[in-house]
């Protein structure tokens, strides 16, 4: 049986994890985690009682599954280390330094992060990857990412994820050529350019669209979520697979299979 402690539980996500939890045979909801003033805290869900302490209630071997902000996810990533809690990471709008921290705790314990827990998100990443080799620098790419009007980063971690996997294929560092938004007398596109842009409105769950414009043709790939149910989905297979590994990092591909031999 796999325990499982759900950090962000009231959020919109966290409610949609906790419903897939319950619902697994193989899992068992053993904590469910909030911000210290959620009003929720000491709240009954699904027979645990809501708390903000995570260190309390942490078991050796539990799943941590995280769709908060990356402050509370780098707290809860300590408690992790030294309770031996893998972790499976949905919080987006890491800086540099919490995403190294992140990656220095994988040394000790196994911890699955994505900016998107969608199975068709993590197709298109390694569609993405084989197209923009195929097409090269011949096709301006561009990405346009919309989402709800609540979401507070971005682009969002998805969008920046697969201008990221654009940029590596190209042997360029997306540093110096992402391109977030474009206002005023910008001049001509450079052929290195990426472009990210972020539409942000009403109750969008979250829709990508991946931009390859060539000369008299264009190609398109696009994804559409129509419901958070996919994101949950996705974190109970990533729990599935991170609780049976001993340490290290990993992302929903490695979960999906979809990595290459010699990748890392």
């Amino acid at each position: 049986m796999i325990k499982v402690i759900v950090c962000g539980a009231c959020g919109r996500m966290g409610r949609e994890v906790i419903l897939k939890v319950d619902q697994a045979k193989e899992m068992s909801l053993i904590g469910a985690v909030e911000a210290p003033d959620h009003p929720s805290i000491g709240k009954i869900i699904k027979g645990v009682r809501v708390t903000s302490d995570l260190e309390r209630i942490a078991q050796v071997g539990a799943v941590v599954i995280e769709f908060t902000t990356p402050q509370a996810t780098i707290e809860h990533l300590e408690v992790a280390k030294r309770k031996k809690m893998s972790m499976v990471i949905g919080t987006t709008g890491f800086n540099e330094d919490e995403y190294n921290k992140i990656r220095e705790a994988s040394h000790i314990i196994p911890i699955l992060i994505s900016p998107n827990m969608s199975i068709g998100i993590n197709v298109l990443f390694r569609v993405v990857e084989e197209v923009s080799r195929a097409l090269g620098k011949e096709f301006d790419k561009e990405i346009i990412e919309a989402h709800h009007r609540n979401k507070k980063d971005a682009p969002s971690g998805t969008a920046k994820k697969i201008a990221e996997i654009i940029a590596k294929a190209a042997g360029e560092n997306l540093s110096q050529v992402g391109v977030y938004g474009r206002k005023g007398l910008t001049g001509k596109r450079s052929e290195k350019e990426i472009g990210i842009h972020a539409v942000r409105g009403g109750s969008i769950v979250g829709d990508h669209t991946v931009l390859f414009a060539g000369e008299g043709e264009r190609l398109e790939i696009i994804h559409r979520a129509e419901s958070r149910q996919i994101f949950a989905q996705g974190a109970i297979m990533a729990a599935k697979f991170i609780s049976k590994q001993q340490k290290g990092l990993f992302d929903l591909q490695d979960a999906l299979g979809l990595r290459r031999s010699n990748e890392g």
